[in-house]
């Protein structure tokens, strides 16, 4: 159990039966009037942020979210499917869970799976990655000074916009938050 006006950044509890992490807070004691804790709260597995105010005395259950590291091994059809390291096991997850980033995850790499309750709410793939690609026009020096992109197609099937200079084949960073290319791959 933790109070509320037990809050800190980071906090995650549990209201009306949703997971909620405590973003921001701030104890207020106003000249009259009991004080009380204003917050803003994300929930977990939706991503909603609310804001709203608690009595320093009011209780709530403490959540523990699991986040495990795990790879990707394979996906039939909506299913994908994740390796536990120490188990071995294989664990499903459905394509509704995964997010818009998890595009630019192939095969074996490795990502953070977190549940509570034993209920997977979120991948998050690594947030750079190091992709190749297929395809894309040809590329030609000069005329860098617009910052001039063009679209490419990475080996995850992933579009991205890259600088006129890359070509077919090389090796790019991606931030996977953004989708952004960010350099050429070292080595």
């Amino acid at each position: 159990m933790i109070f509320a006006g037990d809050f800190k950044n980071g906090v995650t509890f549990e209201l009306d039966g949703q997971v909620m992490q405590v973003v921001e807070f701030q104890h207020v004691k106003p000249g009259k009037g009991a004080a009380f804790v204003r917050t803003k709260m994300k929930n977990v597995i939706t991503g909603a942020i609310v804001e709203t105010s608690f009595s320093p005395t009011e209780k709530f259950e403490t959540a523990h979210i699991d986040r495990k590291n795990m790879e990707y091994s394979y996906n039939d059809g909506d299913l994908y499917y994740f390796m536990d390291p120490d188990t071995y096991e294989l664990v499903p997850i459905d394509k509704s869970i995964l997010g818009d980033n998890f595009r630019f995850v192939k095969e074996n790499m490795v990502c953070i799976i977190s549940s509570y309750k034993g209920k997977v709410f979120a991948v998050d793939p690594p947030t750079f990655v190091e992709l190749e690609i297929t395809e894309t026009e040809p590329g030609f020096a000069g005329n860098t000074a617009t910052n001039a992109t063009k679209p490419a197609t990475l080996e995850t099937g992933a579009q991205v916009k890259v600088p006129l200079f890359i070509n077919t084949g090389e090796r790019i960073r991606i931030d996977t938050r953004t989708g952004e290319y960010i350099e050429r791959a070292k080595g």
